[in-house]
């Protein structure tokens, strides 16, 4: 039985979850015994369907998405929902209308976004498994500066049914967890086709990863990662830079959203903040570079093959305040597997000397899902960096 009591008040320093279903129970199946968070734009029945946006604070769902439906028919006992970045644009869940989640390693700093509840909740034990949605990070950013696990899966690998879409053709969505047998029993659960394990054999370094400006701890656990990883290093060019991809992943999600907002869309609107307006003003006024996308996509699964990992960090720096300026380049390293339709998984790798977690991430082929998780347990044994915050749990 559910301690509900018990855990809105663990869950009150944080604000990771905005909605519970106090019907939640367990059933039977793989995920039997699993508690199960769900971010706030993927439908769960009886419970509101925000997406994190004011404009729609009385929207209820009427009935689960799909993804949710596979995790509660395996038993799962699917606890409510989870807060989230305003439209799932944005990195760091200080949400104009729901309010500011904070990271349970460090009150006052931000979980990551836009999957922050995710983040936070699986980080303090509120929840065993959430469900996030990843566009440009927003699985893997939140599951770095929470120092816990997430999967972005291959595009198309996960039904979006019942999914409040960012950008269709770069949300995917995925588990984070706070251990890899969590991972791969959900991703089982969740995907239509899991897909086989097996090793890969090369692993792609990226030659211009210095010019993205990196904390020194996010440095060192990515040379640690690399001397744990069992596999030969390959030098690899992007044909553009890391910015660049990254602002053209942004502008084409904001101009997406702007479409599927439609008449919503407008100055005088108090269901959408002025920071949203802001910024999705500067997607519209960013110049369209589809040919980045597309060289993007093209050149690095030809470089993945089908028997090639990438390794790099997830952000380049830990958690930051939610009361300063968030760093613009978050999702640098991030982006590059949703435009290229990859899967990825971020992997905790260390430390900050202030004591905030560092994160390393793995790209590979698409549907490689599982021999990702193969070789991120290799590594993680090496790093051994999982460490659960004190103070939480119920």
């Amino acid at each position: 039985m559910i301690n509900f009591p018990a855990l809105r008040a663990a869950n009150a320093p944080l604000n990771a979850f905005v909605d519970f279903d106090e019907s939640a129970a367990f059933g039977t199946g793989s995920l039997a015994g699993l508690t199960v968070g769900v971010k706030s734009n993927i439908m769960t029945r009886e419970l509101p369907w925000t997406g994190g946006m004011g404009l729609y604070r009385d929207r209820i769902a009427d009935r689960d998405a799909k993804v949710v439906d596979q995790l509660r028919s395996q038993g799962a006992a699917i606890l409510g929902t989870l807060n989230m970045h305003e439209a799932a644009l944005g990195a760091t869940t200080d949400n104009a209308f729901f309010g500011r989640t904070h990271n349970p390693h460090r009150i006052g700093f931000t979980p990551g976004g836009s999957s922050g509840g995710s983040g936070a909740a699986v980080a303090a034990g509120l929840c065993d498994i959430a469900l996030g949605t990843d566009t440009l990070g927003s699985v893997r950013i939140p599951a770095a500066y929470c120092g816990i696990y997430g999967l972005k899966p291959t595009s198309g690998a996960v039904s979006t049914d019942g999914l409040a879409f960012l950008d269709p053709s770069l949300d995917s969505i995925g588990p984070l967890a706070a251990s890899l047998d969590h991972i791969e029993v959900a991703w089982r659960a969740m995907a239509d086709d899991p897909g086989a394990g097996g090793a890969f054999r090369t692993m792609l370094l990226l030659d211009n990863l210095g010019d993205v400006e990196m904390q020194p701890a996010v440095a060192s656990a990515y040379q640690r990662a690399l001397q744990a990883a069992p596999l030969p290093g390959v030098g690899f060019s992007l044909p553009f830079s890391t910015t660049d991809i990254r602002w053209v992943g942004l502008a084409h999600a904001g101009r997406w959203l702007v479409g599927d907002l439609g008449s919503e869309w407008r100055a005088d609107n108090p269901g959408l903040s002025k920071d949203l307006k802001y910024l999705l003003g500067i997607c519209l006024k960013t110049p369209e570079r589809p040919d980045i996308l597309t060289r993007v996509r093209t050149e690095l699964t030809a470089a993945l093959g089908t028997a090639g990992v990438l390794l790099l960090p997830t952000t380049p720096q830990t958690a930051f305040t939610h009361d300063g300026n968030a760093p613009a380049n978050q999702a640098d390293f991030t982006g590059i597997a949703n435009i290229a339709g990859l899967p990825a998984i971020s992997i905790p790798a260390g430390w900050s000397a202030d004591g905030l977690p560092v994160s390393v991430q793995l790209v590979g082929p698409a549907h490689s899902e599982l021999r990702l998780i193969e070789l991120a347990r290799i590594i993680d044994q090496h790093l051994g960096a999982y460490r659960r915050p004190a103070n939480f749990g119920y």
